[in-house]
């Protein structure tokens, strides 16, 4: 029953990760419902969220090594600047947009948290469904090569809109990048290149936190099967995403996050 309990976990997080309703506001209202102090384990959400990483790294891994390779040969050979000048602007387009979250999250990072109650994580749902519902008819016409350093920031401000519990980063991310009139494709792309800055600093901290508390060896099997089935789910729940968003089908997860602040508002009055 154990296994199972961590399985169930790991598939909503994997299910919830990519897509545009919040991954922890899922999990804390799922603690909420049934009462569970499950949800409280540090090492088990390290260990699922390095599930969801892994697909979505295998999903992009390609991109991503197209991106190193400019970002170097840009730097150091000088005779093919002009063919990887795309790929280096593009580098610097994802760390301009990481810098704001990062900032803010390195500061204030427990104080933002403490702010997350079941009432709250509400309002951050219904943020979220009137985010999505403004740009369900938008359509960009920007290509990632003509992403500006202007939409870089403002796309990174609404990302760091996105610490406070509840609100869904890459729902913030994806309004943003619309709102700063990239093609659909191009703005799901530089959602989820977004996504790789903050996903390594929250792992990176979090193997501290595991190092000072090492998982108890009982439970080792329960967290890797909980990571396989996020990382499952996490591969196939953005493949679902990708199509919505290019179908212009953003709107149907507002419509899901309006019915779920709802659903707290009144099971929790």
């Amino acid at each position: 029953m154990k296994y199972i309990i961590y399985i169930l976990l790991g598939i909503l997080q994997g299910f919830t990760e990519p897509l545009p309703i919040s991954s922890s506001g899922h999990l804390f209202l799922f603690k909420n419902i049934f009462n569970t102090n499950m949800l409280n384990d540090l090492n088990f959400e390290i260990f699922v969220n390095f599930g969801s990483f892994l697909a979505i790294l295998l999903i992009f891994f390609k991109d991503i090594i197209n991106l190193i390779n400019d970002f170097f040969t840009y730097l150091f050979n000088k005779k093919k600047r002009k063919e990887s000048v795309n790929g280096f602007k593009y580098c610097m387009l994802i760390l301009i947009g990481s810098i704001p979250v990062g900032i803010v999250g390195a500061l204030f990072k427990d104080q933002i948290e403490s702010i997350l109650s079941i009432k709250f994580l509400g309002f951050a749902f219904l943020i979220t469904a009137i985010s999505l519902f403004l740009v369900k008819n938008v359509k960009g016409n920007k290509d990632d090569k003509d992403i500006t350093i202007k939409d870089a920031i403002i796309i990174g401000l609404l990302q760091m809109v996105a610490l406070i519990p509840g609100v869904s980063r890459s729902g913030a991310v994806l309004v943003g990048c619309l709102l700063c009139k990239l093609k659909r494709e191009s703005a799901l792309k530089y959602t989820f290149m977004l996504y790789f800055p903050v996903s390594i600093a929250s792992m990176g901290l979090g193997v501290l936190d595991f190092l000072e508390n090492p998982a108890s060896s009982s439970l080792i099997l329960s967290y890797f099967l909980g990571m396989f089935a996020a990382g499952v789910v996490t591969y196939f729940s953005y493949k679902w995403l990708s199509e919505l968003v290019k179908k212009g089908k953003l709107w149907k997860f507002s419509i899901y996050c309006f019915i779920l602040a709802i659903f707290i508002f009144i099971y929790f009055r």
